[in-house]
């Protein structure tokens, strides 16, 4: 269990930006890691705010990272081990590929649902 919560703010420019927020007592500095599979990214920015519970994450995103695919990208609490949100970046030829299927597969789909209402109804009105 941890006392932060993280809200994402935008991904602008290669860097993923968030809010993260302590709830409760005390002052503490946050220890936070973000992951690509299973290895810690360099130049993590953490930026205290004014009212001193809140801090602005800043992930750069190395462009050694980006890849085909689907690449995850995990952010926790090293002090509790807790995951406090994580965020993907998807590519390629192969995924558009993929949802272009996928969504072809959807519109049969409703097709075939669109029918058996309207026989559904054309029977029972």
């Amino acid at each position: 269990m941890t006392n932060l919560t993280l809200t994402k703010t935008r991904l602008f420019e290669g860097i993923w930006e968030g809010q993260l927020v302590h709830v409760g007592e005390g002052n503490i500095q946050p220890d936070i890691e973000v992951t690509h599979l299973e290895v810690a990214l360099p130049g993590i920015e953490l930026i205290e705010g004014k009212d001193g519970g809140t801090w602005a994450l800043r992930v750069p995103i190395p462009s050694s990272v980006i890849t085909d695919g689907v690449q995850t990208f995990l952010i926790r609490d090293k002090r509790t081990d807790v995951v406090l949100d994580s965020f993907a970046l998807m590519s390629g030829d192969a995924l558009g590929y993929d949802i272009r299927t996928e969504v072809t597969l959807l519109r049969e789909e409703l097709d075939m649902l669109k029918r058996a209402f309207r026989r559904h109804c054309l029977e029972t009105g």
